[in-house]
């Protein structure tokens, strides 16, 4: 073994080392953001999510009480100072939170500015009790006044309640969306009983009650169909028992008599009360109970998610430490037999002289095989990688986070395409494979993905064919290959275009670009290159051609290159007929996982499919007006994800 040999190792183990970490780095990061989120749901629910339910609870009665003053004597009554003095104390508790510096809430800045926006408007409540009580506002501005308020402490639930897709993360939002049903209720409450109050129901109040009740039945509906089984199970029960009844009875009289003279004929304060009171008891307990359980629900999965990020943390450091103090090992070895002073061979005796035996050396066998093992390794960690990535997309997530996600999962398929294309420069194989046929439809999509910018990427819809299954893989990095050195040499404002047509013996699948096009001489030289692979490596600067043309023929494609009728290079790949057979339709759904060579099980879709995610902008051919091509969107769907 040379030091050329040595120095190509060391490179080799420390890009692999560099890959190992980043891997590490990102599966430690997810796991920690996951335990983080879990955290900051639960010490969001403990310091705010209570004190902000009893506030919107105590503004809740300081508004119905508010607006019965106003439609009666005007007099500040012990009623409304009790209830004013329970608003106030609930009021102190979120000027604590805001003030409060709790480690668990670090990443939810926007929570915090959310609850002193709504400090803030508690700070005027003091100016609204003043003209109250001086007779200088109104019964609606007050009403609307309390209103707003309320609207801001709900809005303090935002996205950071529920950012870890959970079973606790849903049913918070479901509670929550309980708890503004009973706000409708709790404004139809305020109506009705200052109506009642001044035995006056005006057509506005009429129209807003009208509106109301409707809102909120169907409000509640749409809650209740979120919450958990018992939940459900208990308002089922609330509503076909005698709290319910009672106001919906009247609930339903009111409605029937909003259109007459006397439209609250037959009611009476202490009649509405004795069926609002319950009805908005029983939706709070259920609220507060329903809350209460999920907690306890989710507390086995919150201790299983906080060791598997001690696991993916701690555990996988120390993995990737003894892998690189190994591979350093490995290396020293090597550089210590190469710089040892070989020994003098023994002479041998003049008698019998022995015929001299030439003995292999298996350096570059040694070489090959860890360099195999070691990229082997990173595609298992690519596969979970991928795996990992799926379940982050199906949370609820804002846009711009999605958004981000999407784009770790192409930059995450193109580090696979790399690993797989070492491993078949190698010689070997893969560990992802197909055993049944694939439509070549999907085949192409599956290379677009592979590469950046895939936007820039129109693909046929039309693709009559399927390619045999060990065959998939390569044709699928080939074409990748193609499709990118055709956008690296093409103006960002071109497309490349990849299309298929048939053939005597197969099919071709065409990669076409816009771009300045290549002379004679350099496009004899490529095509002499992808015809003939020296068998040493690539020669200087045409690295890609070189893997084209090695993976063509590991999988018996020929590829060529020729001048495209827009002045740009046409690739052509001619995939014999004994790797693709005619399909009845070019649009096979995608959506069956390719072979684990773990598991030979059949293929469960029975058609070998490769899953991708494609965005059809609409109906194509001549009699809508729309180009024949495609635009590939992502670069994989997530149900790919569940597959590869």
């Amino acid at each position: 073994m040379t030091r050329n040999d040595v120095r190509l190792i060391r490179t080799r183990l420390a890009v692999l080392a560099a890959v190992l970490i980043t891997l590490w780095s990102y599966a430690a990061f997810v796991s920690t953001q996951d335990a983080v989120d879990l955290l900051r749901v639960r010490a969001l629910a403990d310091t705010l999510g209570q004190p902000i339910d009893r506030l919107i609870l105590s503004l809740q009665t300081e508004r119905r009480i508010t607006a019965e003053t106003i439609a009666g004597s005007g007099r500040t009554t012990p009623g409304l100072v009790g209830a004013r003095e329970g608003t106030d104390r609930a009021a102190a508790e979120i000027r604590k939170f805001t003030k409060g510096r709790d480690l668990r809430l670090l990443s939810a800045g926007t929570v915090r500015d959310r609850a002193g926006e709504l400090v803030r408007r508690l700070d005027g409540l003091g100016t609204t009790r003043s003209r109250v009580d001086t007779g200088r506002l109104g019964q609606a501005a007050a009403i609307d006044g309390y209103d707003e308020v309320i609207d801001v402490a709900f809005r303090v639930y935002g996205p950071e309640w529920g950012a870890y897709e959970s079973g606790l993360a849903a049913d918070t939002r479901a509670v929550i969306a309980l708890a503004r049903a009973r706000e409708l209720l709790a404004r139809e409450d305020t109506l009705v009983s200052a109506a009642l109050t001044s035995a006056r129901l005006g057509v506005d109040e009429r129209r807003r009650l009208t509106a109301l009740v409707g809102i909120q039945r169907y409000a509640r509906t749409e809650a209740v169909a979120d919450l958990p089984p018992d939940g459900q199970g208990e308002h089922q029960r609330l509503a076909g028992g005698p709290d319910f009844a009672a106001l919906l009875a009247l609930e339903d009289r009111l409605l029937l008599q909003a259109g007459t003279a006397n439209a609250l004929a037959g009611l009476t304060v202490q009649g509405w009360r004795a069926a609002a009171d319950p009805a908005l008891g029983a939706l709070q307990t259920l609220v507060t109970s329903t809350a209460r359980s999920s907690v306890e629900r989710a507390t086995p999965g919150a201790a299983v998610l906080i060791a598997r990020t001690g696991a993916v943390v701690g555990l996988g450091l120390i993995v990737v430490l003894v892998l690189l103090l190994s591979w350093a090992g490995t290396v020293r070895r090597l550089t210590d037999e190469l710089t040892r002073p070989a020994a003098d061979p023994p002479a041998p005796a003049q008698e019998t002289p022995a015929p001299a035996q030439e003995t292999p050396t298996s350096g570059s066998a040694a070489e090959r095989e860890l360099f195999l093992a070691l990229t082997r390794r990173n595609q298992v960690l690519l596969r979970d990688q991928l795996g990992l990535l799926d379940g982050m997309q199906r949370r609820e997530r804002s846009t711009e986070e999605t958004g981000e996600l999407f784009q770790l999962d192409h930059l995450t398929t193109r580090i696979r395409r790399n690993v797989e294309k070492l491993i078949s420069l190698a010689g070997a194989t893969p560990a992802r494979r197909w055993r049944r046929p694939v439509p070549l439809l999907d085949v192409a999509r599956g290379a677009v993905a592979e590469v950046p910018d895939y936007h820039r990427v129109l693909i046929a819809p039309h693709w009559p064919w399927s390619l045999a299954g060990p065959a998939v893989t390569d044709v699928i990095h080939l074409l990748a290959e193609l499709i990118e050195n055709a956008l690296t040499f093409s103006g960002a404002d071109t497309t490349v275009r990849v299309s298929g047509e048939q053939g005597p013996q197969g099919c071709a699948v065409l990669v076409v670009d816009d771009g300045p096009g290549l002379d004679a001489a350099v496009l004899a030289e490529a095509n002499h290159l992808l015809g003939n692979p020296p068998p040493d490596g690539p020669p200087a600067g045409l690295a890609g051609w070189y893997a084209a043309a090695v993976l063509a023929g590991r999988c018996g494609a020929h590829v060529s290159l020729r001048p495209s009728r827009r002045g740009g290079t046409a690739a052509v790949v001619l995939l014999p007929s004994r790797l693709v057979m005619a399909t009845d339709t070019g649009r096979t759904p995608a959506s069956a996982p390719p072979e684990n060579p773990a598991r030979t099980g059949p293929d469960p879709s029975g058609n070998g499919a490769l899953p991708t995610r494609v965005r059809h902008t609409g109906p194509t051919g001549p009699e809508h007006g729309r180009t024949s091509l495609d635009t590939v969107e992502l670069p994989l769907a997530r149900k790919a994800r569940r597959h590869q």
